[in-house]
């Protein structure tokens, strides 16, 4: 059965086989999944997310996942994000957005050659040839990536190698698959698997999120891999063809609906094109993930019949969603913090229908947990503007400002 929605409990442990699949997103998504996991660690008494029967993970799903398997916790995932615990390395989401100046340096050498290659076939060919059809090789000089992704691995290399942590998936003693798409097959690749689980956790992750355009292929022993995303959204049916007997899913790739955000005042008119491209390709890749995803649910309806799927995903008028920019520190404290509210509020609103899936598999919803006014960064031990005590103030506080600043002077922004 199928379901669609929107501090580990003292109880027992289930006895059933649950898994947790987590979605693409880049990092504001990934901010939206720590806050969501967070809400669903409170409410669900009976699971321990640091030892589930299996994790598969894509792209931002895959750091997550990787993160739980390595006995980090909910509770230090949403403090890392907004605040520097002594003896971890800080999440920044800047990290994520290095230029790549080695694609650019690689597209600058081979332009001579390419020119007068391109020349050559002009002058030999022009009775057969137009300059413009001559000039199109040089398009093999393009940057095949915005960003590199390097730093990303370096990262990862560092927060899974302190603290008894890994990087090697044999070590892990959890079952975790980070799913990337082989380029030149076009298949997906089951990263921690037998044959691929030799290949470093962070490289591994590294490949699943490498979205081609932002991130340039990672090579890995002869092959190029890029973004998982590319075959499926979830790729939860890794987890229900493994045996998970309960399956948790959460996707933040969901496209906006901006009609009840303009009737609301949040927004001044519901026109995406006057954001401007990024927000119109954004939108489109969206729509197109969501859409295959809710295609791949019900095809696991059929397959799958007798397991219990549970989605968790945002609302599609879900305006701060979409469109919070998530540099300033005060901004990812309130992406964070509005996941976990809503994952709450879907929660308690879908209580009579996820109750008994839950039940069956000796796992409780936890009712109470779910009408009690919760602040996130009370229950997780960082009390608001906590972070301000530690170091870099001026530098923290410029940060939150000049990501204000970005959202009032945005065309067409809020209200």
């Amino acid at each position: 059965m199928l379901r669609d929605g929107g501090n580990s409990t003292s109880g027992g442990r289930s006895s059933s086989k649950i898994g947790l699949a987590i979605a693409a997103g880049a990092p504001e998504g990934a901010i939206y999944e720590i806050g969501a996991l967070r809400a669903l660690d409170e409410a669900l008494e009976g699971i321990d997310f640091n030892d589930l029967f299996i994790y598969v993970g894509v792209s931002a799903g895959a750091f997550l996942n990787a993160n739980l398997a390595n006995n980090l916790s909910t509770a230090q995932m949403c403090r890392a994000i907004v605040s520097h615990e002594p003896g971890e390395h800080p999440f920044s989401p800047e990290t994520f957005f290095t230029p790549a100046l080695g694609e650019l340096a690689r597209g600058g050498r081979k332009l001579p050659r390419l020119l007068t290659e391109a020349l050559w076939e002009y002058v030999h060919n022009f009775r057969e040839k137009s300059f413009l059809d001559s000039m199109t090789r040089l398009g093999q000089a393009l940057p095949v990536a915005l960003f590199d992704n390097e730093p990303i691995r370096h990262y990862l290399q560092k927060i899974w190698s302190i603290k008894n942590r890994t990087d090697d998936f044999r070590r892990l003693g959890k079952r975790l698959v980070v799913v990337a798409t082989d380029l030149d097959a076009a298949r997906p690749a089951r990263f921690g698997e037998p044959g691929l689980d030799h290949i470093p956790i962070s490289r591994a992750v590294q490949a699943s999120g490498a979205l081609p355009g932002l991130y340039p292929p990672v090579e890995i022993e002869g092959r190029h891999y890029v973004d998982g995303v590319l075959l499926k959204t979830l790729h939860a049916s890794v987890a229900l063809e493994a045996g998970a007997e309960l399956l948790l899913c959460i996707n933040p790739i969901v496209p906006v609906d901006t009609v009840n955000a303009v009737e609301s005042g949040l927004m001044k008119r519901s026109q995406l094109l006057d954001r401007g491209l990024p927000t119109v390709l954004s939108q489109t890749f969206r729509t197109l993930v969501h859409s295959r995803l809710s295609v791949g649910m019900a095809a696991y309806e059929e397959r799958f019949g007798d397991r219990d799927v549970v989605l968790v995903q945002p609302r599609r008028d879900d305006y701060k969603m979409f469109f919070t920019n998530i540099f300033g520190l005060a901004e990812r404290r309130e992406v964070c913090s509005h996941a976990y509210q809503a994952t709450r509020r879907s929660l308690l609103d879908r209580y009579d229908e996820l109750a008994p899936v839950f039940a069956r598999h000796g796992v409780t919803l936890r009712k109470d947990v779910l009408l009690q006014p919760r602040d996130l960064w009370e229950q997780v031990a960082l009390p608001h503007r906590a972070h301000q005590a530690s170091g870099h103030d001026t530098v923290r506080q410029l940060d939150d400002v000049l990501a204000r600043l970005e959202k009032m002077v945005a065309v067409g922004g809020p209200a």
